[in-house]
C-alpha cells in the first residue's frame, strides 16, 4: 500500500479514534483503532449496521471465544465500509467530482501523484484514460490496530481460568489476525514475551514467497534499545518489524512511559544513525528462523519505516523531522481531538480542550496501571469520581473489567479503581493508627485512580447518541501537553493545511519548541520524583537521578550542536531556543547540586 501523507493518526485512548479509519482512510491517511474494548466495537456495529442497512447479528458473551469475535466482526465491517467509501471517492470523479479533489488538495504539495494528476486532468479530456490512472495511483490509508502489551487480563468461565489465549492482548491479536484486513498492528506499552509469541500461530504475519506481509508489525518504543531487543526478538520467531513507531516519553498524549531523561532528538538521532546495523542484525536472525520453519525466505532484505510522533505542532518541526532525521511519517495525534470530522470527542469535553492552558493539561496518578497518564483539569469523569468520593463511596462498579490486574488484596485480580479494591484499602489503612494528615494523604492516593477503560471510551457513545446507562456520561480524556496551543475546532482540511504548511491554526505565538517543550517536561518530572524521595536518600536513588540528570545534559549539548549546525531551519526561534536550553542548564545544575548533598545517603 503506496503512503501519499506524511502524517499518520496514532490511537487516541479507547473510543476517540475508534473509527476514524472510516472517516479519513479514504483520503490516503493511516489511522489507529484500539482494540481494548470489545463492548464498545459492538455497540459500534450495531449502529454501523443500522446506519448503512446492513444484517446484524449480536455476538453475546454467551458465545465462546465472543471477545475475538468481536473484534473480527467489527475490523471486517470497518474495512468493507471504508473501502466502500474509497471507490466511492474514485467514482466521484466521473459524478460530481468534489470528493476526488478533495482528496487531491489534502495531499502535501510536494506529492508526485498530485503534480501528475494536476498535468493530467489540464492535458487530457478522455474521461477513460483519467479513471484507468486515478484507480492505479491513488491509495487508502491504512486501517491499523493498537493492543497495549500490558492490558492482558486472565479471563475466567465458571470461576475457572481460561487457557492464556483466552487473555485480553492475546484474543484481541487472535481477532485481528483474523480479521480481513491488509494492515498493521502497533504494540505498545513495553515487551509481552508470551503475546509475541503467540504472533507465530497465525500466516498473516509472515512473508509469503514475494515477501509480501499481509499483516505488518509495528513496535511503540522510546529508545533505541528497546527496539533493537524487541525487533532480534520477533526476529529469531520468522516475525518482521515492519515499524518502529519512536514515541516522546513524556510530550504525548495517554500514559506516558518516560526514559531516564533520553531526550527525542538524541533519540531520533541514533536510530538514523543506526537503522541500516537494525536492519541487517534483524534480518540475518529473521531469515535463519524461516528457513528453520520451512517458510518463504524474501529474496531481499525487507524495509523497515521509521517514524515518530509526541508533541510536534508546526509544519516547519513536522519537516525538520522527516528530513534532517529521514523519518517516513510523523504523528499528530493530540491536534486531532478538535477534529469532529476525524474523531470522537463529545460538546463538553471539546469546549473544555479549546480553553486548556498549560496547567490544565497535567501528568496525573490516575490510571490503576499505575503509569502516569495525561490528563484534563475538570474532565467529567474525574468530577464524577469526585462525587462519589463525597457520598462515601469511592470507586467505579468496573463494568468493562479490562484493568482488572492486581492481587494485592484478593486472590483473584481486581482494579485499582474498582470499588472493591477501594473499599478493601481503605478499610486496610483505618486499621494503621495514622495521624489525620497521613491518614488524609494515603486515602487521597487511593482514591485518585479513575476507570479509565470506560472514561476512554463513553465519548465515542455521547458523540453517536448511543446509550450510556452502564457506562454514565462521565468522560476521561488524554491529550498530550501540546493541547494548550490549540484552541479552535478545525475541519480535516484546516488541520492537514497546518500540517502541511498552507495556514496555520495556532493563534499563540508563545509556543515553546518541540524539543523544548520536552525537556521542560522532564525537567519538571526529575523535580517531582526527587520531592517525592524520602529523605535520607538511598545510593540506589542518588545513581539513578544522577544518571538522569547527566543524560539531559546530553541531550543539552547535543541540541547546541544540532542548533549550530543548522541553517535556515528555526531561523525565527533559535535565539530563544537557546535561551532555554541556557535556563535548562541552570536549572539541572541546582538539581545536580540537590541531588549529591541529600544527606545521610543509605546505602542500599
Amino acid at each position: 500500500m503506496t503512503k501519499v501523507h506524511s502524517f499518520h493518526i496514532p490511537v487516541m485512548g479507547i473510543g476517540f479514534s475508534v473509527d476514524t479509519p472510516l472517516k479519513v482512510s479514504k483520503y490516503g491517511i493511516d489511522s489507529v483503532i484500539s482494540l481494548v474494548d470489545d463492548i464498545l466495537l459492538e455497540k459500534l456495529r450495531k449502529m454501523y449496521c443500522g446506519k448503512y442497512e446492513l444484517p446484524y447479528n449480536e455476538i453475546t458473551d454467551k458465545i465462546e471465544d465472543f471477545r475475538a469475535k468481536r473484534i473480527t466482526s467489527y475490523l471486517n465491517l470497518i474495512n468493507d465500509l471504508a473501502e466502500k467509501k474509497f471507490e466511492e471517492l474514485k467514482n466521484a470523479a466521473f459524478d460530481k467530482g468534489q470528493e476526488i479533489k478533495a482528496y487531491f488538495n489534502m495531499l502535501p504539495d510536494c506529492s508526485t501523484i498530485k503534480e501528475e494528476f494536476k498535468k493530467l486532468t489540464a492535458n487530457c479530456f478522455n474521461l477513460n484514460e483519467i479513471r484507468s490512472w486515478i484507480k492505479e495511483n491513488i491509495s487508502m490509508g491504512s486501517i491499523d490496530v493498537n493492543i497495549m502489551t500490558k492490558l492482558d487480563k486472565d479471563n475466567y468461565l465458571k470461576e475457572e481460568k481460561l487457557p492464556i489465549e483466552y487473555n485480553d492482548a492475546h484474543a484481541a491479536l487472535r481477532g485481528y489476525a483474523n480479521s480481513d484486513l491488509k494492515s498493521s498492528i502497533v504494540f505498545s506499552a513495553g515487551m509481552n514475551p508470551r503475546l509475541y509469541g503467540y504472533l507465530e500461530n497465525f500466516e498473516d504475519f509472515y512473508p509469503d514467497k514475494n515477501g509480501e506481509i499481509k499483516k505488518k508489525i509495528i513496535l511503540k518504543v522510546s529508545d533505541y534499545r528497546s527496539a533493537f531487543i524487541q525487533g532480534r526478538f520477533l526476529a529469531k520467531k520468522g516475525l518482521w518489524v515492519s515499524e518502529y513507531r519512536i514515541e516522546s516519553g513524556l510530550n504525548c498524549g495517554g500514559h506516558a512511559f518516560a526514559t531516564d531523561g533520553y531526550l527525542l532528538g538524541p533519540v531520533l538521532s541514533e536510530f538514523k544513525d543506526k537503522r541500516q546495523a537494525l536492519i541487517q542484525s534483524t534480518h540475518e536472525l529473521f531469515v535463519e528462523a524461516l528457513t528453520t520453519k520451512n517458510r518463504p525466505v524474501p529474496t531481499s532484505t525487507l524495509p523497515i519505516r521509521i517514524t515518530a510522533q509526541g508533541g510536534v505542532g508546526t509544519a516547519e518541526e513536522h519537516q525538520f523531522l522527516i528530513e534532517h532525521y529521514q523519518l517516513d511519517s510523523i504523528g499528530w495525534g493530540t491536534p486531532f481531538l478538535l477534529v469532529p470530522e476525524a474523531t470522537n470527542v463529545d460538546v463538553s469535553t471539546l469546549n473544555k480542550l479549546m480553553d486548556a492552558k498549560e496547567e490544565d493539561l497535567y501528568l496525573s496518578n490516575i490510571s490503576p496501571l499505575g503509569v502516569p497518564f495525561n490528563s484534563l483539569r475538570g474532565n467529567t469523569k474525574d468530577v464524577e469520581k469526585s462525587d462519589l468520593i463525597a457520598k462515601g463511596r469511592p470507586g467505579s462498579s468496573c463494568p468493562r473489567k479490562y484493568i482488572e490486574l492486581n492481587t494485592e488484596l484478593t486472590e483473584k485480580p481486581i482494579c485499582l479503581a474498582s470499588r472493591q479494591y477501594q473499599h478493601l484499602k481503605i478499610k486496610e489503612l483505618e486499621n494503621e493508627n495514622l495521624s489525620p494528615a497521613e491518614y488524609q494523604n494515603k486515602y487521597d492516593k487511593i482514591v485518585e485512580k479513575s476507570c479509565l477503560c470506560v472514561g476512554l471510551g463513553t465519548s465515542s457513545l455521547l458523540t453517536n447518541n448511543l446509550n450510556t446507562k452502564t457506562e454514565g456520561n462521565g468522560v476521561s480524556i488524554c491529550p498530550g501537553p501540546n493541547m494548550a496551543y490549540f484552541s479552535k475546532i478545525m475541519s480535516l482540511k484546516e488541520i492537514i493545511d497546518h500540517i502541511y504548511g498552507r495556514a496555520n491554526v495556532i493563534s499563540r505565538t508563545d509556543r515553546p519548541n518541540l524539543f523544548i517543550k520536552e525537556l521542560s517536561l522532564y525537567i519538571d518530572f526529575l523535580k517531582n520524583k526527587i520531592q517525592e524521595t524520602e529523605i535520607p536518600m538511598t545510593n540506589k536513588q542518588q545513581k539513578y537521578f544522577l544518571t538522569f540528570v547527566n543524560n539531559l545534559n546530553e541531550g543539552i549539548e547535543y541540541y547546541y550542536g544540532l542548533l549550530t549546525s543548522l541553517k535556515g531551519i528555526f531561523e525565527d526561534t533559535k535565539s530563544s531556543i537557546l535561551d532555554s536550553l541556557e535556563d535548562s542548564k541552570k536549572t539541572l545544575r541546582l538539581l545536580m547540586s540537590e541531588i549529591e548533598m541529600a544527606p545521610e545517603l543509605i546505602y542500599c
